[in-house]
């Protein structure tokens, strides 16, 4: 599955496109520790998360996320968005719990044959 049929399906809400919306997300990946993120993170993965601050997206670019998503109805402020932008990393938030977000994932990548 891509960033762009992630984007079309309209599951969460896009604050950031990030630079290739044809990037393909391997996996959904759940994680709030940076430092496990850090290391553990697949290429590729939708990283789903509720730690919304800047270290985020430095751990986003290190691990090569295709995207993280801010569950729980947490978000980046503005100066951290701009970030985002800046890096080219997609950017999208729900209200969903991380487990239900990362699912959703999941689901979406089993019915474009790719899970």
């Amino acid at each position: 599955m891509t960033l762009n049929q992630l984007i079309r399906s309209d599951i969460f809400t896009l604050r950031n496109a990030g630079d290739d919306t044809e990037r393909a997300i391997t996996v959904p990946f759940c994680c709030d520790l940076l430092s496990i993120a850090m290391s553990r993170a697949p290429s590729g993965c939708a990283w789903v998360t509720v730690m919304a601050n800047m270290n985020t997206l430095a751990v986003a670019s290190l691990s090569d996320a295709a995207c993280v998503i801010l569950a729980e109805g947490t978000c980046f402020d503005d100066a951290a968005l701009a970030k985002a932008k800046t890096q080219g990393i997609a950017v999208f938030e729900t209200g969903l719990p991380v487990f239900e977000a990362a699912l959703k994932v999941h689901d979406l990548m089993g019915q474009t044959g790719q899970a």
